[in-house]
């Protein structure tokens, strides 16, 4: 199949628009090679185990959450060389869906909330809020990290949870905490749990079960979803940085 046909599924799956200006100009194509692809390779991360996976299988196309390429780039660093030789060497064209693929239908924080086994889910903005069977908070926890098969670190008050939202990756921030506190939430799932906001929200479980776990399931997803509407080989590649507990 031509990329260009395969660009056009991916808009339909997580249209451009809907990602945030900070991303403009860093989804989509990032490298584009003009080939035809015969097999497709997804991940959350354009890491160097990554693309050497992806040339091993023959992979064509990678796509992924984040981008290789963020900044403008004046000079080229040892490391990005290292990635684009890989790339170019292997006739990889490199796609990233990002913020546009968190607000999208069946996207991160859907498969996030899937995982999770909430119901009656109400969107938000970015992010979204479910409900579940009410469970003390160490059931809870048990279940996030079983469901996201990651570790977690955890603060709060809260004993019981029934309501919970949840925002993949960085989602500990003050407008959608604010967001989380004024829908009266239970507990909040993202990742990247800092500080201050562990000082300033104490009447809710917050729940940072890892950047990676909480984005992750829904490269996964993607990578069943490409296989089966476009009938090529894709292959999900996992590469957990595995961040370590003591």
């Amino acid at each position: 199949m031509n990329l260009s046909e395969i660009v056009r599924k991916l808009e339909v799956i997580a249209p451009p628009e809907l990602a945030e200006e900070f991303d403009e100009g860093r989804i989509g194509l990032t490298l584009d090679l003009k080939n035809e692809v015969n097999r497709i390779a997804v991940a959350l991360d354009p890491t160097e185990y990554t693309l050497n996976r992806a040339a091993d299988i023959g992979a064509d196309l990678l796509i992924t959450h984040h981008t290789l390429l963020f900044h403008s780039i004046n000079s080229i660093s040892c490391k990005l060389a290292t990635h684009l030789k890989i790339a170019l060497d292997n006739n990889i064209s490199l796609y990233a869906m990002h913020t546009n693929y968190d607000r999208a239908e069946g996207g991160v924080n859907d498969i996030l909330a899937e995982k999770l086994g909430l119901k009656n889910i109400e969107k938000l903005d970015m992010g979204c809020i479910g409900e579940m069977d009410p469970v003390s908070k160490d059931v809870f926890i048990n279940h996030v990290c079983r469901s996201l098969n990651t570790h977690v670190q955890y603060v709060g008050e809260k004993e019981m949870i029934s309501k919970v939202m949840v925002f993949g990756g960085s989602g500990f921030k003050g407008p959608f905490l604010d967001i989380a506190n004024s829908m009266e939430v239970d507990a909040y799932v993202s990742s990247e749990l800092k500080h201050d906001v562990i000082r300033s929200f104490t009447d809710m479980l917050l729940v940072d079960a890892t950047h990676y776990a909480t984005e992750n399931p829904a490269m996964q997803a993607l990578a069943t979803r490409l296989e089966n509407d476009l009938g090529i080989d894709t292959e999900f590649i996992d590469h957990n940085p595995l961040i370590r507990t003591s």
